[in-house]
């Protein structure tokens, strides 16, 4: 009876051990201020989804040269969903139609539908006078 006892003893102090080992390296990675900085930026770090989104909100409120570079960053950052990346280059033509530059205007449709075949406007986007028009000759040529 006795030499179970003591393997009984001896294995949870042993369990104990591999507890209080997590529990200091837990407190020594917490310490460890390099790390945990680094742990920080890179969180901070916006993902493609999130500058994509930040994207359309800055051309919804009408800034049209932060909006042009935060969905150029989100597409170079690599948009994982082809929808994704059909939508920033579809909002990077809108920016280029409004600003009177329809040869880039025309060439973001033409990488929206690469990017995604079935790509296409809302029926309110499409008919709009100034991108409408442009949509309409790029997917025609498809």
């Amino acid at each position: 009876m006795r030499p179970s006892f003591i393997l009984l003893l001896l294995l949870t102090l042993l369990a104990g051990c591999e507890t209080v080992q997590k529990g200091v390296d837990h407190i020594t990675d917490s310490l460890d201020f390099e790390k945990a900085r680094a742990k920080a930026q890179e969180s901070a770090l916006p993902t493609a989804e999130a500058r994509l989104k930040s994207g359309i909100a800055q051309y919804e409120e009408g800034n049209y040269a932060l909006a042009q570079r935060t969905l150029q960053g989100s597409l170079a950052e690599g948009l994982v969903s082809r929808t994704d990346q059909a939508r920033a280059y579809k909002y990077l033509a809108f920016i280029y139609c409004v600003t009177d530059r329809i040869a880039q205007c025309r060439q973001e449709f033409s990488n929206a539908l690469s990017a995604d075949p079935k790509f296409t406007l809302t029926a309110a986007e499409a008919g709009h006078p100034t991108w409408g028009p442009v949509f309409r000759s790029v997917s025609n040529r498809r």
